[in-house]
């Protein structure tokens, strides 16, 4: 076992390893970043560029009677305005199911859904056109509450039951059950000595992207389009264009630009489709970038959910069962709560050996904002429930919470209660017992406190005054890659040549780089396994096979193996035309520092010389074990790749009397199987507890009778760097045996577990319930009603 620790000396990390696998060399696109120098897709530029807008609904739920674009195809300089009449295709896209209408046809189902299209010469033009639309409504009230989407016959259908085809029934749009052992009987409740219970609520979160949905599309002389966009998956994005353009596949171009940021919210379409209809239509370059609040209408978000766990243990801790039920809010359409479901449902226990499960899942259409994948995707939602149900256990049995959970804890070879074995490391014991070791942060000095430090500080509310300190700690679970029987695959290409005198490798994939650093890992790769120093990064698009969504923490495990394999084939292809030139009987060959290199026999030919003119340009796919679809009444299968676990432990300082909080400090111990790049490493998971951190204390998209009311950075409060405390990470490099240099997926796994962490620490420092996130500051006043 390899420890890595992070945060305390960033220095060494980065220079540990040099600039291959291992090392930690900087992003090639980081001062660019930090000086604003870097072209983001909102930077995009044409000549005789024209500028898109949609016309959206203020209503959540309403039929459309009529639309009138007369008066605003008046305006000048207004180039197209454009409805569901004028698409020439399909009228319905989907990630996973196609039931989402490019413009609404005959009805609206949220608030901010898009109706029509306006192309002009200028961004204010194209605004003042879309306010001359006018639209003739017939306002419904909106199915909005669990109660009312499970009564459809009181309440009436999000879709018509015509209208289901294959995604669900009723207002559901998926479920998935799932039992294990005895499942949760009378006889299996009988079993436990102590049993705990309770409902659980988490808020609407939001990717908070701080680069809003962007793009420029050109129309081609072939009669197809190139478009430039931020995104999370081109091939995905163009499969679902061209039923809606009625174009090939082949002549829709896709080139990733700039991307400000993802977290889930750019895998599904925004502004893709609208800006290829307005450049077929008009002949003209178009580019489209939403405004802020337009961005919270235009991206799906995290699910909110509602949540009643159940669990029983034995007088001395060991986990008897646990009876879970979670409901998601999946919005107007179906996006990607199916596999959200299936994570919430297959993870939802946590990272436990509970001999006897019974799960029931369930992703409700409404008529609020679409929800679907974020950093987290399900397991986020049901690890606020599991861990705080720990917490419980260990309070009824007197016990620590740490030795409560390490009691039961997941090992290698244990099942999951799918019935999945788990056959890599899986030291969820050894993650709680390193993160409890470490330093605590110093105590507060109740004589001499430093305001500075202190919850409300730069408001200057409190002199140390009704100051509570408190410390949590929690542990999740996350899957890696895509599962339940997904061909995910990943494509690179990788060439080899001499330029300027010096070997050069070119990378070229199709992985968008939304800031987890894949430019820079691929290039790490390169050097590693062809030994040259000088590696160039193709622009990622269409020209190149599929590398997959960066979500789901696959990219570095897909397309980095994806690399991986390419370049070793392009080692091999050298290495034969070095044995076919000069009969090399060596079997102890590789490439190292710009040389053909014998074990044995040292340095044979500098690779310069034995490459010449000549190039080796060769293409690789990168699959991953098959994983199978779970049993959709009892759960059972080995739905998943692989597993991340993380743990955590919270310090804060809570003011009871304003209801303020200070996270102290955010600690995680993470399993990273291999960390091919450290530094990296140590960022996503800083990343990811940032986002935690949010969601614990104040992240929530407001929604009120299917209206957002916060869309913007004024109301909607996400941290900032005064927010966010110091995070001491500690790295364990077990490697998993199946995976690409051993390596483990990262970038998810501390979102799932941090919030836990933090709400568990608020508790502690205030003795109080606190049963859903965000925790607000009128739970935590020692005069919050119902709290205790």
């Amino acid at each position: 076992m390899r420890t890595l620790r992070g945060q305390k000396n960033l220095q060494d990390i980065r220079q540990t390893g040099g600039d291959g696998v291992g090392g930690s060399p900087l992003r090639p696109d980081g001062a660019l970043k930090v000086r604003g120098e870097f072209a983001y897709s909102s930077d995009l530029w044409h000549e005789d560029m024209l500028w898109g807008t949609a016309l959206r609904s203020p209503h959540p739920r309403a039929t459309i009677r009529s639309v009138d674009v007369s008066e605003a195809l008046r305006l000048p300089g207004v180039y197209a305005v454009l409805t569901h009449e004028d698409i020439p295709g399909s009228k319905y896209y989907g990630l996973e199911i196609q039931d989402q209408p490019v413009l609404a046809i005959d009805k609206v189902r949220h608030h901010g859904e898009a109706i029509a299209l306006v192309a002009a010469d200028h961004p204010e033009t194209a605004r003042r056109a879309v306010e001359r639309i006018r639209v003739e409504y017939e306002v419904l009230t909106p199915i909005t509450t669990e109660e009312q989407c499970l009564d459809p016959e009181t309440h009436g259908h999000v879709h018509e039951p015509h209208e289901y085809r294959s995604h669900g029934h009723g207002n559901i749009c998926h479920e998935q059950r799932l039992v294990s052992g005895l499942g949760v009987t009378d006889e299996v409740r009988a079993m436990a000595d102590v049993t705990v219970s309770g409902s659980y609520e988490v808020g609407m979160q939001d990717q908070a992207f701080l680069g809003p949905e962007s793009g420029l599309a050109v129309p081609a002389e072939d009669g197809g389009i190139d478009l430039y966009i931020a995104t999370q998956w081109l091939h995905v994005d163009r499969r679902q264009m061209a039923p809606v353009l009625a174009l090939p596949e082949e002549r829709i171009r896709l080139t990733l630009a700039g991307v400000g940021g993802a977290f889930g919210g750019r895998e599904d379409l925004s502004m893709q489709i609208h800006a290829g209809l307005l450049a077929l239509r008009t002949g003209k370059p178009v580019k489209i970038v939403y405004s802020r609040d337009e961005s919270f209408f235009g991206h799906v978000h995290r699910h909110p959910a509602r949540m009643t766990y159940e669990h029983g243990a034995t007088r001395d801790g060991r986990l008897v069962f646990a009876d879970c039920r979670i409901v998601l809010d999946g919005g107007a359409y179906a996006s990607s709560s199916p596999a959200v479901v299936g994570n919430a449902a297959s993870l939802g226990h946590g990272p436990y050996v509970i001999p006897n499960v019974r799960m029931h899942a369930i992703a409700l259409y409404s008529n609020n904002p679409p929800c679907g994948a974020m950093r987290g995707f399900g397991a986020v939602q049901a690890a606020f429930g599991y861990e705080t149900q720990m917490d419980k256990l260990a309070a009824a049995l007197g016990m620590d919470p740490v030795e409560l959970r390490r009691l039961n804890a997941m090992a290698e070879g244990d099942r999951l209660p799918t019935g999945q074995r788990i056959d890599s490391p899986a030291p969820v014991a050894e993650l709680l017992r390193r993160v409890k070791d470490m330093p605590l942060p110093p105590p507060l000095d109740p004589d001499r406190p430093d305001i500075r430090r202190l919850p409300g500080a730069l408001s200057n509310t409190s002199h140390g005054e009704g100051i509570v300190r408190g410390v949590g700690y929690s542990v999740g679970i996350k899957n890696v890659g895509f599962s339940e029987g997904f061909d995910d695959y990943s494509t690179a290409r990788v060439r080899l040549e001499v330029i300027g005198g010096e070997p050069v490798a070119m990378v070229h994939t199709a992985m968008a780089e939304v800031g987890q650093g894949g430019v820079t890992v691929h290039a790490q790769i390169a050097r590693t396994e062809l030994g040259v120093e000088q590696v160039t990064i193709q622009p990622a698009n269409t020209e190149v096979g599929s590398a997959g969504s960066t979500s789901a923490s696959r990219q570095t495990y897909m397309t980095g193996g994806a690399v991986k394999l390419a370049a070793e084939a392009v080692r091999q292809a050298l290495i034969e035309k070095g044995r076919r030139r000069y009969g090399w009987t060596h079997h102890d060959l590789t490439l190292s520092a710009g040389t053909v290199v014998s074990a044995s026999a040292g340095p044979l030919v500098a690779m310069v010389d034995l490459l010449g003119d000549d190039a080796i340009d060769l293409t690789r796919e990168h699959h991953h074990r098959p994983t199978v679809p779970f049993d959709k009444e009892t759960g059972q299968g080995s739905g998943h790749l692989q597993y991340s676990f993380c743990a955590n432990r919270a310090v804060v300082d809570v003011d009871v009397e304003l209801g303020l909080v200070k996270v102290v400090e955010l600690t995680a111990v993470q399993d990273v199987g291999k960390a091919l790049n450290p530094l990296s490493v140590v960022g996503q998971i800083q990343g990811g507890c940032a986002q935690a951190l949010g969601l614990a204390v104040m992240e929530e998209i407001v929604v009120k009778d299917g209206k957002v009311r916060n869309a913007s950075f004024t109301d909607y409060l996400i941290p900032t760097i005064l927010d966010t405390p110091p995070m001491p990470v500690e790295l364990l490099e077990l490697p998993d045996p199946h995976a690409p240099y051993g390596l483990r997926g990262v970038g998810e796994a501390p979102t799932v577990s941090a919030t836990p962490s933090i709400v568990a620490a608020i508790r502690d420092a205030t003795g109080l319930a606190l049963h859903r996130i965000p925790v607000r500051p009128e739970h935590l006043t020692t005069e919050a009603p119902g709290a205790r």
